[in-house]
């Protein structure tokens, strides 16, 4: 499911790369090289990539084996997670430690849902557990809307926006903490609402059949009102 495979044209350990501001190579002096490179803005967004993604790759064995240990922990105690669980057990459905995979992810997001697979987790981007438990939610929501809706994942906008807005106002990861705290989205009124909103057009955009933001926008304006108002199966917001 992940492009596993190191970058194409990386520059040989410990040689400059004068382009970017990246230097390779898996040492601690070089790791501190670059770290110093990126905090007084000497490496360039193409070298920052590249930093992030030798590290990912350097850190892929560790980072699995942490998210599959916190996955399993969270499958058995994290009451959100046992609840999803058990409501997708319901509708027929089985998500669990089998068909939740731990993998490094070579583009910048969290997680994925296939129908037929189950539920990606991009272990190297996953900064803690309560993270993790988010991720896993806004999935499992994404689940639950498949079994009990039949959602056109390809080529259905609406039904997109539709999903998107329930996962990231039921997960969790659109709480009033984590937008204050960790993404500097520090308004006091209509933040859970924003932050929904605001993810769902970004996913929307994102998909094939989107001509461009303006068409994200309309979309998840024409679904708010009755996907934002929809908390099954929970009886309201529960985080």
């Amino acid at each position: 499911m992940v492009d596993s495979q190191p970058p194409n044209a990386s520059p040989a350990p410990g040689e400059n790369n004068k382009d970017t501001g990246y230097i390779a190579g898996d040492d601690a002096w070089t790791q501190w090289r670059n770290i110093f490179a990126i905090m007084t803005g000497n490496m360039t967004d193409k070298g920052k990539e590249q930093f992030f993604l030798a590290r990912d790759i350097r850190n892929e064995a560790e980072d699995c084996k942490r998210c599959e240990t916190q996955r399993d922990y969270l499958l058995q105690y994290s009451p959100v997670i046992r609840f999803l669980s058990d409501n997708i057990r319901q509708l027929g459905g089985d998500l669990s430690s089998h068909n939740i995979y731990c993998r490094r992810c070579p583009d910048r997001k969290g997680g994925g849902f296939d129908p037929e697979y189950g539920i990606l987790v991009c272990a190297n981007h996953m900064k803690d557990q309560g993270h993790l438990e988010d991720t896993m939610a806004h999935e499992m929501v994404h689940a639950y809307d498949h079994l009990r809706f039949k959602v056109d994942w390809a080529d259905n906008l609406r039904h997109a926006a539709c999903a998107e807005i329930r996962a990231s106002s039921l997960s969790g990861e659109c709480r009033w903490a984590r937008e204050f705290f960790r993404r500097g989205q520090w308004k006091f009124t209509q933040q859970h609402q924003e932050c929904v909103r605001r993810r769902a057009i970004l996913s929307v955009r994102a998909r094939p059949g989107c001509q461009d933001e303006k068409h994200a926008e309309k979309v998840v304006n024409e679904v708010w009102d009755s996907c934002f108002r929809d908390t099954r199966p929970f009886d309201e917001i529960y985080r």
